[in-house]
């Protein structure tokens, strides 16, 4: 055990385990008959201070659960969660937390194994994974961190040489993901619920002092702590909705208190632009479609903040009032995130009275037009008006002369050009990229698809050659492209 924590680095703390056993049930990963290393993360390697290259036979025994660590204390976690509404007693059912890695740096990250076996929240699932849905979490959450969303990451997916049974028998896998912690809405949630008034106040300091130790010495720490989550989640999701990101599972077990972004199950990019765009299969109502997950997000936040209210005032009447103002704040916030961050996309560099109309008149033609959203903003940043069926319309022509315009007051073009570069991605997974990859490497054991697709996707606005075949619009089909939750 010293010597693999010695040649690969690992430095675990365990802070989480000091909180009640009301949180977490401590669970070793099943092991696996054949771990073998799929694909490997090696800049976040690095990062972490890991050194793993020269010993990939050790590490993939790690991420596969067959070897734990030194110091590492192997948990499932408690939580719970409104899922499409509904709420739920929920937890760990297929991912073992084996600890913080703290890096050289002194950053501390959760190092947690998703589909390392059942626990006791798996609620009769098997507690397996399968190749493509982690190979997909790898791809979509790199992707999300090189746009400059905060996610959380995949340092490794390992195949275990195990069949998993779902709907057909398909290659078993476990991916290593890597977060600032695994605390959800659905961890107080589940405290406010099973726990008592303490165990809520000991799970808030523990999240202040990890994620917000600014607030320690507040008088109103409760309150400045719901404030702050609140800023968060109205920044990522502004984030997403600039990039056309649509989540697939918004439940309040998937909403972080750090404010990254997780669950990469049945989310995907959006092609034509639509507020109503879905394709989660499970999403029949289309609940979390795109144009919804604001609304969502502040709707996620209300149960968070009812979760707090024991702590938030002693009279429940004032709680409510207290959470209450602060949830109202949400929209305004997310407001000033998105539109500074459209802004930014169009090249405006100071605030105009008629942006908001500006931008929101683009979209609506875009709309019309079922004009490609990443597309459209690539091309504007390129000023190459084609390609798109509403470059032609007088409507757009019209558009582009009052942007023309508008950009002309700030008399510095260049400037402007440099800020949309920066702000519209050449390229992001397509769906149809992405399926590409995972056909290629679950059918047929060819990694070069996704590797080439990875590549195209580490530096998303550096509009280069390699990218330009990843950004055409994928072939008209049938049938709407649905994502699965990989469960």
């Amino acid at each position: 055990m010293k010597n693999d924590q010695i040649s690969l680095g690992w430095n675990f703390s365990n802070s989480y385990v000091k909180l009640p056993t009301l949180f977490y049930s401590k669970q070793n990963p099943d092991p696996v008959e054949e771990p073998e290393i799929v694909i490997f993360n090696e800049v976040l390697a690095k990062q972490l201070g890991l050194n793993i290259i020269e010993h990939r036979k050790e590490a993939a025994a790690v991420f596969a659960g067959n070897q734990t660590p030194e110091g590492a204390i192997p948990i499932a976690q408690a939580y719970a969660g409104h899922q499409f509404g509904h709420f739920a007693r929920l937890g760990d059912g297929r991912a073992i937390l084996l600890g913080e890695h703290v890096t050289p740096d002194e950053e501390r990250f959760d190092i947690q194994l998703k589909g390392s076996g059942r626990t006791p929240y798996s609620r009769g699932g098997d507690g397996r994974a399968a190749l493509g849905p982690m190979l997909r979490e790898y791809i979509i959450s790199e992707a999300m961190h090189n746009l400059g969303i905060p996610t959380t990451r995949s340092l490794a997916v390992v195949t275990t040489g195990e069949p998993i049974h779902r709907e057909t028998v398909l290659p078993g896998a476990i991916l290593t993901r890597i977060a600032s912690s695994h605390i959800r809405v659905g961890t107080f949630q589940y405290a406010a619920n099973w726990g008592d008034k303490e165990n809520l106040k000991t799970l808030a300091d523990y999240t202040i002092n990890r994620h917000f130790p600014d607030l320690e010495q507040s008088e109103e720490r409760y309150l400045n702590f719901l404030r702050e989550v609140i800023n968060r989640q109205a920044f990522l999701i502004s984030k997403w909705q600039l990039v056309g990101f649509i989540h697939g599972v918004m439940n309040t077990d998937n909403v972080t208190i750090s404010g990254e972004t997780i669950d990469y199950g049945p989310c995907a990019f959006m092609d034509t632009y639509d507020p109503a765009t879905v394709f989660s299969s499970i999403d029949r109502e289309g609940r979390y479609a795109y144009g919804n997950q604001p609304y969502i997000g502040a709707w996620n936040l209300a149960r968070f903040a009812e979760a707090l209210l024991p702590l938030l005032d002693d009279n429940q009447e004032q709680a409510v009032e207290l959470a209450e103002k602060e949830i109202s704040k949400f929209s305004e916030l997310f407001g000033k995130y998105w539109l500074d961050g459209m802004r930014a996309k169009l090249g405006l560099m100071d605030e105009g009275q008629e942006d908001e109309e500006l931008i929101k008149d683009l979209l609506q033609l875009m709309q019309e037009y079922r004009a490609d959203y990443t597309n459209t903003f690539r091309a504007l940043t390129l000023d190459k008006l084609d390609g798109e069926k509403l470059f032609e319309k007088e409507g757009f022509q019209l558009w582009y002369q009052r942007w023309q315009h508008r950009l002309n007051s700030q008399q510095e073009k260049e400037t402007a050009i440099r800020l949309m570069r920066k702000s519209n991605p050449a390229v992001i997974p397509r769906n149809h990229r992405v399926e590409e990859a995972l056909n290629a490497a679950v059918e047929e054991e060819d990694l070069s698809v996704m590797e080439k697709l990875l590549d195209a996707l580490a530096d998303p606005y550096a509009y280069s050659k390699q990218q330009e075949e990843y950004c055409e619009f994928p072939a008209s089909t049938d049938q709407p492209y649905r994502t699965f939750c990989g469960t």
